[in-house]
């Protein structure tokens, strides 16, 4: 009986090993002993299993990440280095893979179709985060801007994982300075600053123009 995991495992090796996606599912189900009839059920197509591939590998990450013990103990931040940094380090297991797909899907200026289930779950786990650090005041609240926040640690993400691909250094440590660095300054961003200050006292003012005028202000 075929499995997700069964079917993935088999896919990775061909197309590692042919350097392209099989020419059929009928080739590629008789290949390893499955009916195209079982692929179906739990595909509908390769591109559809590679992408649930790397939604895999977010899913994974999270449930790694949520079952440490000193999760509940971290701040936002932290939450959000621990998913960066371990998400690169569960990579590293499938980096023949993960280069092959991401240069198989080139971009251009949209996010690759591949890393679709991927964007889902980052992106839903990481908009709980911002509302935790909001709750918690070590984000802050900007309206028109905080609903961005998400697509902004998503650029920073894809930024860190083609600059991974790239990365020659041992054990991938230019990756690790790239993320300690990329995603403090994004969070930094998201925390409260002199601008919001300025911005409020504004507010305040235009709410209150009445009472200056009566003091002929």
């Amino acid at each position: 009986m075929a499995t997700i995991d069964s079917i993935q495992t088999a896919y990775i090796d061909f197309v590692l090993t042919e350097g392209k996606q099989p020419n059929s599912v009928y080739i590629f189900a008789k290949q390893n002993d499955i009916t195209e009839d079982e692929f179906y059920t739990l595909f509908g197509s390769f591109d559809a299993l590679e992408q649930s591939i790397w939604t895999g590998f977010a899913t994974k990450t999270i449930e790694e990440i949520k079952a440490q013990e000193v999760w509940s103990q971290y701040n936002t931040r932290e939450k959000g280095l621990s998913f960066f940094y371990s998400f690169f380090e569960l990579l590293k297991g499938s980096r023949s893979f993960a280069t092959y797909s991401l240069k198989s899907h080139p971009k251009g200026f949209t996010t690759p179709k591949v890393l679709t289930g991927l964007k889902s779950n980052f992106e839903t786990f990481f908009e709980g985060l911002i509302y935790e650090g909001i709750e918690s005041n070590e984000i802050s609240d900007r309206k028109f801007f905080t609903e961005r926040y998400k697509d902004a640690l998503w650029i920073q993400f894809v930024f860190v994982l083609n600059f991974w691909m790239n990365d020659l250094s041992a054990g991938f440590e230019k990756t690790d300075e790239a993320i300690e660095k990329g995603v403090n300054v994004t969070f930094d961003l998201f925390q409260r600053s002199p601008i919001d200050n300025l911005l409020e006292y504004g507010k305040f003012l235009a709410k209150n123009s009445g009472i200056k005028e009566k003091m002929g202000l």
